[in-house]
């Protein structure tokens, strides 16, 4: 039986033997998501609100986000490459929102899994060609099989709208979340940790939170249980933001080999940490953050104060302040799964 992202958080921490999570940390964290909160630059709207985002109005919308989750994985540069991949100047997640957004522009209908089923590696590279025309996306051999793989079950089984998927779930995060992982493996981000099975799913759980959020929680994009359901989405970024916020520490070990580069394998124990003590941290914090919010504000909704809205501060706030946490070694791996 494999354990919730939730449970896996709770299991990894409580085992952990490279890392430790501070209650004074989650507790600094809180105090900076709820002023974000309390001063409105943090809300569920921020998502369409980004340039490179379709809008909930948008025909495209839906196979859109598919198209991009499929894809949303490993955009770090090694340090032996000198120059980030950027589309339009932008890098990483933004940089293939662009991509995307220029294949569509020039009349490529990208996001339909007629197309994408069958593309090939030169195709993918010409629509991910980069603004220097030399540096390449990571991963393009894997990319092509996600694609595949996800355009074909798409198309066999949903008449090639992701529209049909969520409607399946009948307005449950976590019903979306089980079809995902189950009709598309290339979302199944899962390990083997202390004899258990421990679920991440940062692809699947940011592909409900997408849909959640370009339609700000109402119509196909309202989910009763997702407060409880949907955690943070475990990268190789956040925890940057963790770790300056002193929620996270690594030890002295783990801290050496992530300066040092180290490659770390996908699904090996300290990566598996990271991610779990990630998902954990956001737990915490988001309980505190509801717990502030209602003492400040007896009457205040906490509709849309859940997991996803605090990732998007986190991820944000590592984006502002990309200079400042060089000073915090990310953790490299290469995997189709984040």
């Amino acid at each position: 039986m494999t354990l919730s992202p939730k449970e896996s958080g709770e299991f990894i921490v409580k085992n952990a033997k490279h890392l430790t999570v501070s209650d004074d940390g989650i507790k600094n964290l809180a105090n900076q998501i709820v002023t974000a909160i309390t001063d409105k630059t943090l809300s569920i709207n921020n998502f369409s609100q980004i340039k490179f985002h379709p809008k909930s109005t948008d025909d495209f919308a839906l196979n859109w986000i598919f198209l991009i989750d499929t894809l949303n994985f490993c955009f770090w540069t090694p340090d032996s490459q000198p120059q980030k991949w950027k589309v339009d100047n932008q890098s990483g997640y933004f940089a293939l929102c662009a991509a995307i957004n220029r294949a569509q522009k020039d009349g490529i209908d990208v996001t339909n899994p007629k197309y994408y089923s069958k593309i090939t590696l030169e195709e993918l590279d010409e629509i991910l060609r980069p603004d220097d025309g030399v540096t390449k996306a990571p991963l393009l051999v894997e990319r092509v099989k996600c694609l595949h793989d996800v355009g074909t079950k798409l198309l066999d089984k949903y008449d090639g709208k992701f529209e049909n998927v969520v409607l399946k779930a009948s307005g449950s995060a976590k019903k979306l979340l089980n079809i995902i992982i189950e009709d598309f493996p290339c979302f199944r981000d899962e390990a083997d940790y202390c004899g258990k099975r421990v679920a991440i799913l940062k692809r699947a759980q940011i592909l409900v939170g997408d849909v959640y959020a370009c339609y700000r929680g109402e119509g196909i994009g309202k989910f009763d249980d997702i407060d409880d359901e949907i955690t943070m989405f475990a990268d190789y970024r956040v925890p940057q933001v963790l770790v300056h916020f002193g929620s996270l520490t690594y030890s002295d070990e783990l801290m050496q080999e992530l300066k040092d580069d180290k490659i770390l394998i996908n699904g090996e124990e300290k990566e598996v940490e990271i991610r779990g003590a990630s998902i954990y941290i956001v737990e915490k914090a988001k309980d505190l953050v509801r717990q502030m919010l209602k003492a400040q504000d007896p009457e205040m909704s906490l509709k849309n104060v859940n997991s996803i809205l605090i990732d998007h501060f986190l991820w944000d706030y590592r984006r502002a302040n990309a200079e400042m946490l060089t000073y915090v070694p990310f953790h490299k791996t290469y995997s189709v799964y984040y």
